[in-house]
């Protein structure tokens, strides 16, 4: 990588030159994120996670940059009109804004007022009012009289077209023009002449019917929501500056001869033409498209912190599942499964309206829970879920058998998949997202990583951002979580394998594959005999793998392969094996670490080794606690000002957090009733998923819309 994007590098990720360098090779050599920052902190100095998919993220876009350069220097270069310092310039450049500013002036264009005026002979009359060189624009035009060119008037409008065309291609005028519109322009809207206000997809954008905000201050979740309503045809939207304090930048850095005045007023008439006609419209698309993508930018940060947090969710862990997708007209569906998520039994009962089978329904989940050892009951929170609930609730249920509500969000969407479909070929949608349901519960992680992360429901305007990137952040997120868990090798769907470092679908397939042929694996190294996977793939993904009752314990840990002499060596200096190394943490803590640092080990991996031989094979998360909402409430209209409820935090966003109350509409605690913790971070204040108590401030029936208050103990910390 060239130095210039280097030293952009290390400024931006706040790292030395080194670093990124090193950083750079493992990405080339086909080192993964997550195995970077796990088993190469020493090569890349600790850059942590964040850091390096950063990193990534711009070798990527510098390596598209420089083909971009190529071609732009090549374009040039076959003009015969590429200097020095222009190829100096570009080949500098980290910005791909001023890389085309620089590139704009030779680019090939149609035909403009400018190149007609030169065909007509007018350049040479422009650059010498440009220059100063004359002092009677009137006498110097006379001679650029004939042909086309009937009058003294059209020969100095065709120069100041050409003047105008070269002020507007300016690459500092341009730069200062994109810095003013950015801090002091104002995103103004209002409404489309002609559009009907009380039409409901019109009226949701009722904020911005007549809106004026100063661009450094407008909100990425504003500026998304009015450039949606922009293309929907809703607002009018715009960018507003002051044009004389613009007119006056461009003079200032474009007119730096003493004029006559009147060949001043020559150049005042082309850059104000080249303002309004020229660089006004581009600027304020560039500073729309600017908009745009820092919004996308807090947008997908956003969306990703909320999916790495609902991932990360705590697991039930393997126990015999009864699943239940609610529904009224059209019954409950419920299926069964084994302690590994398998459909063993799936049926339907009605003991809602209007079939109202209760006693039929009782009867059939009685002897589902006796049949099949059923130890936990999962519920759907969608349609018919708290009425569901609450009729199991109401049941003699077996000891120990616990209820829980869980998300339904994309379910639907799984259900209908071709995932779905393999996984289920003989069955309908509405058993396939029952089991869905009911396998989320034992292990959020390895079902939802089948579902789009779009359709998961923790988004803010996701249908809106740029896809691309969107893509590339959230396949990242649900990498990292994938591997900062570890994955068991010997139980793990193709899909949760594709995720692994280093693996990818299609070796994901193969090692299934050979699971099926081969039965369970017994060590780590046995990966090595799957089809397609060698050395460097091994090397990338079997620190995430893990084997339970692995004969070597190494392999149901996070120490890699590489540094199992290091353990073994470890264990024979102190007298024990390596299972009564992991067993006796009197043992380790005499272990004398600075001992075993080499050339290629340092302190920071040592210091890993032994975090995880302390606790091998453990689930970094949470505990799956059980939820219940008020039993005051069944509908928004039972809800009344100034109640406090309990609620589960379900997404998260800039202007608050929407909170699942127990009824169809949830309930948003506006940004203002958070603090200002919640502005800088707000995942300082709140989690997906966390179990909080709120108050209500107001219900509006007619928009179906709840307004919720963050309930705070007497010190100020949030209520569990």
């Amino acid at each position: 990588m060239k130095s210039v994007y280097v030293n952009f590098l290390c400024d931006k990720l706040g790292v030395k030159m080194w670093q990124v360098e090193q950083g750079i090779a493992l990405l080339e050599e086909g080192a993964t994120v997550p195995f970077i920052a796990r088993y190469r902190k020493e090569r890349t100095g600790g850059m942590d996670e964040a850091q390096l998919a950063e990193l990534k993220h711009w070798h990527l876009k510098f390596q598209e940059m420089e083909k971009r350069k190529a071609t732009i220097l090549e374009t040039i270069q076959e003009k015969e009109q590429l200097t020095p310092a222009l190829q100096e310039a570009i080949e500098q450049c980290v910005d791909a804004q001023q890389l085309e500013d620089l590139y704009l002036p030779y680019r090939p264009k149609r035909k403009t007022r400018a190149s007609i005026a030169k065909e007509k002979g007018l350049e040479p009359l422009a650059q010498q009012l440009l220059a100063a060189s004359v002092r009677d624009p009137q006498r110097e035009a006379q001679a650029y009289v004939k042909g086309d060119v009937t009058s003294i008037d059209q020969a100095l409008a065709y120069a100041r077209d050409i003047l105008a065309e070269q002020v507007a291609e300016s690459a500092p005028v341009r730069a200062e023009l994109r810095s003013n519109y950015m801090r002091y322009g104002r995103l103004v809207a209002h409404l489309v002449k002609g559009v009907d206000p009380e039409e409901d997809t019109v009226a949701k954008y009722s904020n911005y019917f007549d809106f004026s905000e100063p661009i450094t201050r407008a909100a990425s979740h504003r500026i998304l929501a009015v450039l949606r309503a922009q293309s929907e045809g809703v607002l009018a939207v715009k960018v507003e500056v002051d044009a004389s304090v613009q007119l006056n930048r461009i003079e200032r850095l474009f007119a730096k001869e003493r004029y006559t005045q009147v060949v001043y007023q020559q150049i005042h008439q082309a850059v104000e033409d080249a303002y309004k006609r020229l660089l006004h419209p581009s600027i304020e698309n560039e500073t729309f498209h600017a908009l745009k993508e820092k919004a996308d930018l807090e947008a997908i940060r956003v969306f990703g912190e909320n999916l790495r947090q609902l991932l990360l969710a705590p697991p039930l862990g393997q126990r015999r599942v009864l699943a239940i997708d609610p529904g009224f007209r059209t019954g409950c569906k419920v299926v069964c499964l084994d302690a590994q998520g398998g459909l063993l039994h799936n049926e339907t009962i009605y003991p809602h309206p209007p079939v109202n089978e209760k006693t039929l329904a009782m009867r059939k989940l009685s002897s589902m829970l006796e049949a099949y050892a059923i130890e936990v009951i999962a519920i759907g929170n969608g349609t018919a879920g708290r009425e569901t609930e609450a009729f199991i609730k109401r049941m003699a249920l077996p000891e120990g058998v616990r209820v829980y509500s869980v998300s339904e969000d994309g379910a639907s969407v799984y259900s209908a998949s071709s995932t779905a479909r393999e996984e289920f070929p003989d069955y309908d949608v509405t058993v396939r997202g029952a089991v869905s349901i009911g396998r989320r519960i034992m292990d959020p992680l390895a079902e939802l990583v089948k579902i789009d992360p779009k359709s998961i429901g923790v988004g803010q305007y996701q249908h809106d951002v740029d896809q691309t990137l969107l893509k590339e952040r959230l396949d990242g997120v649900v990498e990292s979580c994938v591997n900062s868990v570890g994955v068991n090798l010997n139980t793990a769907s193709r899909h949760l394998l594709g995720y692994v470092s280093g693996i990818g679908p299609t070796l994901a397939q193969n090692i299934v594959d050979y699971r099926a042929e081969h039965g369970p694996f017994q060590k780590r190294s046995d990966l090595l005999r799957v089809k397609r996977l060698g050395d460097k793939a091994y090397e990338q993904c079997a620190g995430f793998l893990r084997i339970p009752k692995a004969v070597n314990p190494l392999d149901n840990s996070a120490v890699h392969p590489e540094r199992y002499a290091l353990v073994e060596q470890m264990a024979k200096d102190a007298g024990v094996t390596v299972q009564q190394l992991i067993d006796d943490e009197k043992i380790r803590n005499q272990i004398p670490v600075a001992q075993y640092v080499s050339q290629e080990v340092g302190l920071p991996t040592l210091q890993d080794i032994l975090k995880e031989l302390a606790k091998p094979g453990r689930d970094p998360r949470d505990t799956l606690k059980v939820f219940e909402f008020s039993n005051e409430i069944q509908t928004i209209e039972d809800l009344s000002v100034g109640m406090e409820l309990p609620g589960i935090v379900t997404n998260i966003t800039n202007f608050g957090a929407f909170v699942d109350l127990g009824i169809k509409q949830n309930g948003l605690i506006h940004v203002s009733q958070m603090g200002a913790r919640y502005v800088q971070d707000p995942n300082m204040v709140l989690k997906i998923h966390q179990h909080i108590q709120v108050r209500v401030l107001e219900v509006d029936l007619k928009r179906n819309r709840i307004a919720l208050s963050l309930k705070t103990t007497e010190k100020g910390s949030l209520q569990k």
